[in-house]
């Protein structure tokens, strides 16, 4: 099954960068076939392409004012320039002054710049006066004109009609540098959260659940405002301002529902704390026998980035493969490759299953460490490269089952993307409220079972580690074991993870505000409601491979603590594994469930035996 992924992905690779042309959309082409800033191979049939436009890096629109789409294609003539006219030209001298002066030809490239004015064709090809001052814009390295009435005509074509597809990907572009930071400040906030939960104490959780309440107010604060703002702005005409404004309006209601949740799970919860903070020591004594547990979310993020990186210069080539026709005048146009947009859900499929994979390989890897170091009869003298060693086992063993958990979850994940494609769609046509309450049911079940899931693969991983068995035989033996001892400390260990989960949120919250504020400067010429989500996405993930591996430590400590009460009574013949320290916080919490549910059954009682009696 790995074999045939690996097979695959790398045949989409190979395919993409021999069919695509990523550079027509990194740097844009004229109406020749000629991407601006290359030195461009000829195509046949066309005599005016394949020329060098090393020096021609700009995008120009001979009829700006007036520019139209027909077939996909645009009207007006494009050519490449080596600058923008900044000022009004309004004759063809004015036209013929600049390209001797600045070496920019605005007129098709077989007339010479001397002939502008004596050329009885120069009205068909040349621009059409008065030429409007432009400025180049980094979306597809255009001439953008900057009179208002030709700014509302040529904007609103030139985004309106583009393809969605190349809409979302050149304002990914257009934000890399912004989207590049955001990912920098989610990788360093990560790296912050995980030395903080190394040194926890009272105080610090105290500090961190306060920053987690006043970060998700103002995030939700922040997306009314904008909202609000994009309502009333009267310049709201271009579609990619009203899909910005849909999705803030999305962001503002999701976020409000999770605020919500969330604080009322912090309240309800808030009286476990101080046995939280000692979980969370036990779980640091755990990483203390192997330090390196710390720097192995590292590996795993590079890993990630490389493969991310890959994926979207794979998508970026995908989106542009196409074959070039010649039309009429010379003229070149791209037609895109039958079956390519299959290859895009393919595509998507690929990075879902592989970066799942690769999460697993680590969890994988942080409980065989921890499984290692805990059934070791001697605590004082721990197993020598205990990550090595379970890195080893993985890679010669137990890849087989990483790839069957990580596929699980892909199972699980793309039809909640399918449910979500039906949701909007049936949404935009107006259909029938049942239809997407029943839609929007279904995508919440499968996130429901993708939860569960992770957490069963999880458990799953750590008995492979303790036994050696495949996934589906640890599986099953995880569940019986956890079943039979879920009352010693389920629920500590549940808001253990609750505070780790919200160590995540709060990465995600601070890096989501920092894209509000970054991409709300370029709101009219750029669709950046996808790229935040790429961001929350990335930050999540790098958040979740930084601090998962708190999770990791802490599920397979009790699933070894399961295992250990298996098999071990305490007694000399049979002592258990577990140090002194571990021993009495189980016992800690064992009394502290007894009391409550003495409390419980007390109150029970009271309330049963009231009884009337007469006055």
């Amino acid at each position: 099954m790995q074999c045939l992924r690996t097979e695959h992905l790398v045949f989409i690779m190979g395919y993409s960068v021999t069919a695509g042309a990523t550079g027509r959309l990194l740097f844009g082409y004229d109406s020749f076939g000629n991407v601006c800033g290359k030195k461009n191979s000829p195509v046949e049939g066309a005599p005016l392409s394949g020329q060098d436009m090393t020096l021609k890096k700009h995008v120009f629109f001979m009829n700006s004012c007036n520019l139209e789409v027909k077939d996909v294609r645009f009207s007006s003539t494009v050519l490449c320039v080596s600058s923008c006219p900044e000022e009004q030209l309004n004759t063809l001298e004015e036209v013929q002054l600049f390209a001797n002066t600045t070496g920019s030809f605005l007129c098709v490239y077989s007339l010479n710049s001397f002939n502008y004015t004596q050329n009885p064709n120069a009205d068909s090809l040349c621009p059409r006066l008065p030429v409007p001052p432009s400025k180049s814009f980094p979306l597809f390295n255009r001439c953008i004109p900057q009179t208002p009435e030709c700014y509302s005509l040529f904007a609103s074509v030139l985004i309106n009609d583009v393809d969605a597809l190349h809409r979302i990907l050149s304002g990914i572009m257009s934000g890399r540098d912004t989207i590049l930071g955001l990912c920098v400040l989610a990788f360093a906030l990560s790296l912050a959260m995980m030395f903080t939960f190394r040194f926890i104490t009272s105080l610090l959780v105290h500090i961190f659940i306060a920053l987690i309440v006043l970060g998700l107010l103002f995030v939700c604060g922040v997306l009314w405002w904008l909202y609000y703002d994009y309502t009333n702005d009267l310049s709201t005409e271009l579609d990619t301002e009203r899909e910005n404004m849909k999705c803030l309006l999305g962001f503002a209601v999701v976020s409000t529902v999770i605020t919500a949740v969330l604080l009322v799970l912090i309240f309800v919860l808030r009286k476990r704390i101080k046995l939280t903070v000692e979980l969370l020591r036990v779980t640091n004594k755990a990483i203390s026998n192997s330090p390196f547990l710390l720097f192995q979310p590292l590996w795993t993020f590079a890993i990630l980035i490389f493969f991310w990186v890959s994926w979207v210069a794979v998508l970026l080539s995908l989106g542009t493969a196409g074959a070039a026709q010649v039309i009429e005048g010379g003229q070149v146009e791209y037609k895109p490759l039958s079956g390519i947009r299959y290859m895009w859900w393919y595509h998507l499929i690929g990075l879902i299953w592989t970066s799942e994979f690769i999460l697993a390989c680590q969890q994988m890897t942080i409980a065989g460490a921890v499984v290692t170091c805990y059934f070791n009869r001697n605590k004082n003298d721990p197993p020598d490269r205990p990550i090595l060693s379970s890195l080893s086992i993985l890679f010669c063993y137990h890849q087989g089952t990483v790839v069957k958990g990580s596929f699980l979850i892909t199972v699980v994940r793309m039809p909640r993307a399918v449910l979500m494609y039906i949701y909007n769609t049936l949404k935009e046509k107006q259909h029938g409220a049942w239809s997407s309450c029943v839609s929007r049911c279904c995508y919440c079940c499968f996130r429901c079972l993708d939860k569960c899931l992770g957490h069963f693969n999880q458990n799953a991983y750590t008995t492979t580690a303790i036994n050696g068995t495949d996934f589906c035989t640890s599986a099953k033996d995880a569940l019986k074991l956890l079943s039979k001892n879920s009352s010693h400390f389920t629920s500590v260990n549940c808001f253990g993870d609750f505070v780790i989960f919200l160590g995540k949120v709060l990465v995600v919250c601070f890096t989501v505000f920092g894209g509000l504020m970054a991409f709300n400067y370029h709101r009219v010429l750029q669709v950046w409601a996808i790229p935040l989500l790429l961001v929350a996405f990335f930050a999540y993930l790098v958040a979740h491979s930084f601090l998962s591996m708190f999770e990791t430590v802490l599920d397979a400590l009790f699933l070894c603590f399961a295992v250990d009460l298996e098999t071990n009574d305490g007694s000399s013949e049979k002592p258990y594994f577990m140090d002194q320290e571990f021993l009495s916080f189980i016992k800690r919490i064992n009394k502290s469930n007894n009391a409550r549910a003495q409390r419980d059954k007390n109150s029970l009682t009271n309330e049963e035996g009231t009884e009337l009696r007469p006055l």
